[in-house]
C-alpha cells in the first residue's frame, strides 16, 4: 500500500484526499494543512514511488504503470480506512488520477477540486514529450524535469514552485522517472474522454492566469460541462496551491463546505 497521513477532525464527518502531481509528493500541500484540517478529516498521499512510497525491489521489474493501476492504489488506501466517499484535491497530474478515480467509482467522490488541471497536451506539450521519450533514457532525468518545470513555469513568480517539485524530483530513481513519463502514452486518449464526458461530480478548477500550457483547454471544458466552474488566479502559473496558498485555501474551503 502506499504511504499516507490522516489528520482527523474531532466533529467533522467530511473527508478531503489531496493527490500530489508526477515529480511531487503530499509535502507540496505544506501550505495546505493547517487551514483544512481546521474543518475537515485530511488524507494526504504519497503516490507510488514518490515521497515515502519507495518502490521495494520485489515490485521493481513489474509491468509498466498505468493511470488506472494508479488510480487503484488511491482507492485501496480509502477502502483500507473506511472512507465512503471524499471530497478530492488535485494538482497538475493528480487531477487526471482524480477524473480517473470518479470515472471508476463516482460513488465514492462527493466533489473533485482540480488545480493546474491538466486536460489536454497541446501541441507545444505534446512535442515537449516527445523530446522526453526520445532523451530518457539518454539524459539525466533531473535534466528533463528542469526543463519540463521551466516550461510549465516559466515566470519569476513561479520560481518558488519550480524549486519544490525539483526538490521532490530529486528523490526519484532514474527508473522511477521513466515509468512515470511512459504514462504520457496513454493520456492523449483518456484526456479526450474526459473532456468529452460530464460525469456530473460537482468540480471546481482553480487555474493560474499564467497558467498557459493548460487554461484554454479548461475554459473550454468548463463552458461545456454544467457541474464544472472555473476560478481563475490572477498573478499565478501552474501551481496554484503554491503560489497564491491563501487564495486557494479561502476560495476551496467555502467551496467545499456548501457540498
Amino acid at each position: 500500500m502506499i504511504s499516507y497521513n490522516i489528520h482527523s477532525h474531532d466533529t467533522s464527518a467530511k473527508w478531503v484526499t489531496f493527490v500530489h502531481g508526477a515529480g511531487g509528493s503530499s509535502t507540496i500541500w505544506y501550505k495546505q494543512l493547517r487551514e483544512f484540517k481546521k474543518h475537515f478529516n485530511v488524507l494526504l498521499l504519497d503516490l507510488r514511488g514518490h515521497g515515502n512510497s519507495k518502490i521495494h525491489l520485489k515490485d521493481a521489474f513489474k509491468n509498466k504503470y498505468t493511470f488506472d493501476n494508479i488510480t487503484e492504489d488511491i482507492l485501496e488506501v480509502i477502502n483500507f480506512e473506511k472512507i465512503e466517499k471524499s471530497h478530492f484535491i488535485g494538482i497538475s497530474l493528480g487531477t487526471i488520477l482524480i477524473r480517473n478515480l470518479a470515472e471508476k467509482h463516482p460513488h465514492r467522490v462527493e466533489s473533485m477540486i482540480m488545480g493546474g488541471a491538466i486536460m489536454k497536451l497541446n501541441l507545444r506539450s505534446q512535442i515537449l514529450m516527445r523530446l522526453g521519450v526520445i532523451l530518457k533514457s539518454i539524459v539525466p532525468y533531473l535534466w528533463l524535469y528542469k526543463f519540463f518545470a521551466f516550461v510549465i513555469m516559466p515566470n519569476k513568480n513561479h520560481k518558488e514552485s519550480r524549486l519544490l517539485f525539483v526538490r521532490e524530483a530529486k528523490k526519484l530513481y532514474q527508473k522511477e522517472f521513466i515509468r512515470w513519463f511512459k504514462l504520457t502514452s496513454e493520456i492523449n486518449p483518456l484526456l479526450s474522454f474526459f473532456r468529452t464526458v460530464d460525469i456530473k461530480i460537482p468540480t471546481l478548477y482553480v487555474m493560474g492566469a499564467e497558467d498557459y500550457l493548460f487554461l484554454p483547454t479548461i475554459k473550454q471544458i468548463v463552458e461545456d460541462h454544467k457541474s464544472a466552474e472555473l476560478i481563475v488566479v490572477q498573478n499565478c502559473g501552474h501551481v496554484v496551491n503554491v503560489e497564491q496558498p491563501q487564495f486557494f485555501n479561502d476560495t476551496v474551503i467555502k467551496y467545499l463546505l456548501v457540498k
